[in-house]
């Protein structure tokens, strides 16, 4: 059996394991960064001084401080700490600083033209 969902990365609760909240919330939390997708800038370098609860930012390929060896993932500021999340193929983001819609292509992301309305 799997102990991981296989697009999320979602962890599944395990027969017989102790603390299924902790699983749960896990799931919860990469849930609440994936869904509806909107990051403080994208391809970041720095870690701020001072992120607030829920922040995400679409790290590039050389980030740096707390956020060095996590190149292409997301990073997520909950509990205090860095979640970081590696972003499927696909995924759409809005980068809330400049306000374009970005698409996970490979390694990078990639900013999508408006559509003709």
């Amino acid at each position: 059996m799997q102990d991981h969902s296989p697009r999320l990365s979602l962890p599944f609760i395990l027969p017989s394991q102790a603390q299924k909240h902790v699983t749960h919330n896990e799931a919860l939390t990469r849930l609440d960064i994936a869904a509806q997708l909107a990051v403080e800038s994208v391809d970041a370098a720095t870690p701020p001084a001072q992120p607030e609860e829920g922040q995400v930012w679409a790290l590039g390929p050389a980030p740096t401080g707390a956020w060095a060896g996590q190149a292409g993932s997301l990073a997520a500021f909950v509990n205090e700490a860095w979640l970081f999340v590696a972003p499927g193929e696909g995924w759409r983001a809005l980068d809330t600083s400049d306000g374009r819609l970005y698409r996970r292509a490979g390694t990078e992301w990639v900013p999508l033209a408006p559509p003709l309305l």
